[in-house]
């Protein structure tokens, strides 16, 4: 395991007074390891959670050669593009059982959708393309090619191949796709638990009577949706007063427990703070000022065999913050190795003032243009305690560090919220 230090050794230009968010997310990379405890769970337990190895496919899929539709059936040698072809059907193929007929020159099979394809017969005509008249059946001519609307065996997955890959994570989809293979349970890695908690006096919990100065908790809420989201195992510890022995006895709780900590608020460089000064105290920790807006510092870090993320305390800078460097590491360490979503593209509505040498992620509102690409406005104020202003959006607008101002009709990239927030 190494150390923070040799960690931002192996980092070209590292600076924690400078860091950039590629960095960040480079730093994180070499920090976190993936859990290596698994377990089997069936089907209807298992969304969300990553494979810890490959499901082997124990048949094929479709298991016979079938019809894509409704139809009749031919050998496609017979098909003629000069003129109609007129056939006599023989009998009918339907699905869950082989036919039992034999098919011969001048022949076809009436058959339904899903249905074994019959011996010598290769080609489906769907059945509103053709004129039938009792057991005569008419073809237009030039209609379809040999082959056409036939499924082949294994064409969706071959017995003995991967049908999904360690790492991936389990949709919806993928469970359909493994119980259309007959099995029932999968191996995943175990859930990853994550302990959460708010420190201050000026924080209160939700209940409490309002006073003068104090505000109501958010972040605690957000994190625990952004977590649970992820189907992360949340530690809620809720909120912890500004006593050094209270703060101390938390964290050695998390990272007893747990196997990542997130905390938010007070870890400015050179802030005067028990979170901060326990953080040093119990742990391996760096305090960086990222070249980013919002959501300047950050602390990460071990204590113990814990991860720790220090998150700055507005609410926007916390959610952003997560989306960019939080979300990445935590998906590595529960073992996930698919790529991250792709950014879109998206023409921006508006100028947007920009300083080149920070990464800045505005609130936006993604839709169509008539022509069917994106564009994308902000939401208005971007201060990073206008907490509405993720509620009204449905993206980041990312704004790179190299890049500089933004004119209207230029495209920028857009991080989508779906699924995530």
């Amino acid at each position: 395991m190494k150390s923070i230090a040799q960690i931002a050794a192996e980092l070209q230009g590292y600076d924690p007074q400078a860091l950039s968010a590629t960095a960040v997310n480079d730093f994180l990379a070499r920090l976190v390891e993936p859990v290596t405890q698994t377990e089997a769970l069936p089907l209807f337990d298992a969304l969300d959670r990553v494979l810890a190895q490959d499901v082997i496919s124990p048949v094929s899929v479709p298991p016979h050669d079938n019809s894509a539709m409704d139809g009749y059936a031919l050998d496609g040698r017979q098909l003629r593009s000069d003129a109609p072809l007129t056939l006599t059907a023989v009998g009918t193929a339907l699905a869950g059982k082989a036919w039992q007929g034999s098919v011969g020159p001048g022949e076809c099979v009436r058959i339904m959708t899903g249905a074994i394809m019959p011996t010598g017969l290769d080609t489906v005509v769907p059945q509103e393309f053709v004129q039938a008249e009792g057991q005569r059946v008419t073809i237009p001519a030039s209609l379809l090619q040999a082959g056409d609307n036939r499924r082949f065996k294994g064409e969706d997955v071959m017995q003995g191949q991967p049908a999904l890959r360690q790492g991936a994570r389990l949709s919806p989809a993928a469970l359909g796709l493994a119980a259309s293979l007959g099995i029932p349970t999968v191996r995943v890695w175990r859930r990853l638990k994550v302990a959460y908690f708010s420190t201050g006096d000026e924080i209160l919990s939700l209940g409490e009577t309002p006073r003068e100065g104090a505000v109501y908790d958010s972040n605690r809420y957000t994190v625990f949706g952004l977590l649970t989201r992820m189907g992360i195992e949340v530690l809620d510890y809720g909120v912890v007063g500004d006593s050094p022995e209270k703060i101390e006895a938390t964290f050695r709780r998390a990272a007893d427990e747990a196997d990542a900590i997130i905390t938010s608020g007070g870890v400015s460089v050179g802030e005067a703070d028990y979170t901060k000064a326990m953080m040093k105290k119990l742990g391996d920790v760096a305090f960086w000022r990222i070249a980013m807006r919002p959501g300047r510092p950050m602390a990460v870090g071990r204590i113990d065999r814990s991860i720790l993320f220090g998150l700055p305390g507005n609410p926007v800078a916390v959610m952003v913050t997560f989306l960019a460097f939080v979300r990445p590491a935590l998906l590595r360490m529960m073992g996930c190795t698919a790529a991250p979503p792709p950014l879109l593209r998206a023409r921006s509505l508006e100028d947007l003032r920009k300083k080149p040498g920070r990464t800045e992620y505005q609130r936006g509102f993604v839709s169509a243009t008539p022509d069917g690409g994106l564009q994308v406005r902000t939401t208005g104020n971007q201060g990073s305690g206008v907490l509405s202003s993720m509620v009204q959006g449905n993206g980041l607008i990312v704004l790179h560090h190299s890049q500089g101002n933004v004119a209207v009709g230029d495209e920028v990239d857009v991080m989508m919220f779906e699924g995530v927030i």
